[in-house]
């Protein structure tokens, strides 16, 4: 009976589906309006051709209006181009038909919560250290000097809210040779751009739940780990700062099902299942324990295993993309242990990050580093997006360009009704 909940609550696996009408008029794009742009085309004529391309192509080639989706999750936005957590990033986003949209979640220096991938990356992230606020960052920045790379270390901690607001958001990304803030500043990777780095509008946690409420889409806040001793001031724990994230939503009558807090901290996940309830019982565990010796291929390293995990009433794990997939021995893309255990132990599974780390053709980097023998294009994208979705089933991929997985979605949904996109 425990899964009805999380079925009706943010998609029954591969039951991919549109926006409600409710949507239309509160700024998400209505039905028919999503713009995609180039790069899914572009990715689908990069494909090799086979099953998975001719069924792609097919659908394309109907020209139909696509729709938003609660499969295509933007990952602190579109930062593949971008700045995240930005006004402009999530717009963004939710014009490429994002159903969902994530908040990572930090403190500043008076407790207020704001949307930073890290408490301690505003000197990466933002322009920080070109103002006056730069004096008050932890560690100054210090130039390269021949051997050590240049550094800084500016956090939300050390500023209040207000302080915060004055600044603007940039791509992340610092240049380690530089020798002075402006060279540092200028870091970006090479597969992402600066074209929209001009405007990047810093916003609350609150300010996130308004403007998701205005697009329209569901929200996936995530609670960071803290970078100061808790309790921070002597009085703010843990408990308090993953109770103030779900407070926010209660005191904007957010209805718990739109809502799906995640942590990698499986106890903050806990402590949200046991004592914030309804809010509780979509929150999202995510598996970072790679980190700590999980190996996707070895259920003896998954401490707790996923039985034990479903006991605790965790219902939706999201590991990183790589650990749900593998290789057979014809270098074909295929469910990993660890996928096959989760779905076994009932849980539903999210994937994070499409596009995350550059161009398949080059290897794709960290996120695809379980089948790096499998890729050798950045079409292959869609091969591994549809293993994600048809073979593991997973119910969501977050994605740094909602438009692939948003494409991808209307496709699956609409092949899976007429008996297509077959292996």
């Amino acid at each position: 009976m425990k899964r009805i909940w999380a079925v009706k609550g943010f998609l029954a696996a591969l039951a991919i589906g549109s926006a409600t009408a409710a949507c239309a008029g509160h700024g998400h794009p209505p039905q028919g309006s999503v713009e995609l742009g180039p790069r899914p085309y572009y990715l689908l004529t990069d494909m090799d051709a086979g099953p998975v391309k001719r069924a792609l192509e097919e659908c394309a080639s109907q020209r139909r209006p696509q729709q938003p989706s609660d499969f295509s999750i933007g990952h602190r936005g579109a930062p593949l181009q971008f700045p995240e957590h930005t006004e402009e990033s999530y717009r963004a986003a939710a014009r490429m038909g994002a159903g969902i949209l994530e908040c990572d979640v930090a403190f500043t220096r008076d407790r207020e919560l704001v949307c930073r991938h890290s408490q301690c990356d505003l000197h990466t992230t933002t322009n920080i250290l070109e103002t006056d606020l730069a004096s008050q960052c932890s560690e100054p920045f210090t130039p390269y000097d021949g051997s050590n790379p240049a550094s800084a270390r500016c956090c939300t901690s050390d500023i209040t809210l207000t302080q915060f607001k004055t600044l603007k958001g940039k791509m992340d990304g610092a240049n380690p040779r530089a020798t002075t803030v402006e060279e540092y500043l200028q870091g970006t990777p090479g597969f992402r751009t600066d074209l929209y780095s001009q405007r990047g509008t810093l916003l609350s946690h609150k300010e996130s739940i308004a403007l998701f409420q205005e697009l329209g889409v569901k929200m996936t806040p995530e609670l960071k780990s803290p970078a100061v001793a808790m309790p921070y001031q002597g009085d703010y724990s843990q408990q308090d700062y993953a109770r103030q994230l779900i407070d926010e939503y209660r005191d904007a009558r957010v209805p718990p099902s739109q809502v799906f807090p995640q942590s990698f901290n499986l106890q903050d996940v806990r402590y949200w299942i046991d004592y914030q309830a309804p809010y509780g019982r979509q929150a999202v565990y995510l598996d970072g324990r790679d980190a700590e010796g999980l190996d996707p291929q070895n259920p003896g390293t998954w401490q707790p295993d996923m039985a034990t995990l479903a006991g605790y009433g965790v219902n939706i794990i999201a590991p990183p993309l790589w650990m749900l997939v593998t290789t057979d021995s014809d270098n074909h893309i295929v469910p990993s242990p660890y996928a096959r255990a989760a779905r076994d132990a009932g849980l539903d599974i999210i994937a994070w990050s499409l596009e995350r780390s550059g161009p398949l053709a080059s290897g794709g980097g960290w996120y695809y580093q379980s089948v790096t023998p499998a890729i050798d294009n950045d079409g292959d994208t869609f091969i591994l997006l549809d293993v994600l979705a048809r073979q593991v089933g997973v119910i969501g991929v977050f994605s740094d360009w909602p438009a692939t997985t948003t494409f991808y979605a209307n496709c699956l949904k609409r092949y899976r009704e007429h008996g297509h996109a077959r292996d």
